[in-house]
């Protein structure tokens, strides 16, 4: 499940240097008072394991889901962004997140995790979520991040795993997954 908005939305356009600023900000916030919907808590509801990432939108989505994480771990956090400096420019940092995010994807990772890291992380996170799901013996939530969720989504497949319910990738939403 990728965790709910987070409360820090600034929007004001900024310029490179102050989007790292911003980024910084976005990585402490939590989610205030964005509630999940009844879907999202039934769901959270049938875990029998809660793993989550260490981001405190990732801990806060839980907590307003009333569940506690059995597992914490920064294999699961978010994939950084890169930061490049183009001096005059000032976009909203949704367009900044979305060219930082498309450069990172190109290979350019300038200041952050590069995506073979980042690929290599969900390896690792997958291998966390099957051996978990074959401890607890049933449904195990993954309380992530929209790209790093995707990234692990992939090796869950490649390992055999089917995805037999998805709902997107917005905030809330889960993709379910059940061994082959």
């Amino acid at each position: 499940m990728r965790h709910g908005k987070p409360a820090f939305s600034k929007s004001a356009r900024v310029s490179c240097r102050e989007m790292a600023d911003w980024i910084a900000q976005y990585d402490r916030s939590d989610t205030g008072g964005d509630m999940p919907s009844e879907a999202s808590r039934l769901l959270a509801s049938s875990a029998l394991n809660i793993i989550s990432s260490p981001l405190p939108r990732a801990l806060s989505s839980l907590n307003a889901l009333g569940r506690k994480p059995d597992l914490i771990d920064d294999v699961f956090r978010e994939a950084g962004l890169p930061i490049f400096h183009l001096p005059g420019i000032k976009l909203s940092p949704t367009l900044w997140a979305a060219f930082f995010r498309i450069m990172w994807l190109c290979g350019f990772s300038r200041n952050a995790e590069p995506l073979g890291i980042a690929k290599q992380r969900a390896v690792q996170a997958a291998d966390i979520l099957v051996t978990s799901a074959k401890l607890s013996k049933g449904p195990v939530l993954l309380m992530g991040h929209g790209v790093m969720n995707r990234l692990i989504a992939k090796q869950l497949i490649a390992l055999g795993w089917k995805a037999c319910r998805q709902q997107g990738h917005g905030y809330w939403n889960a993709n379910i997954y059940k061994s082959g």
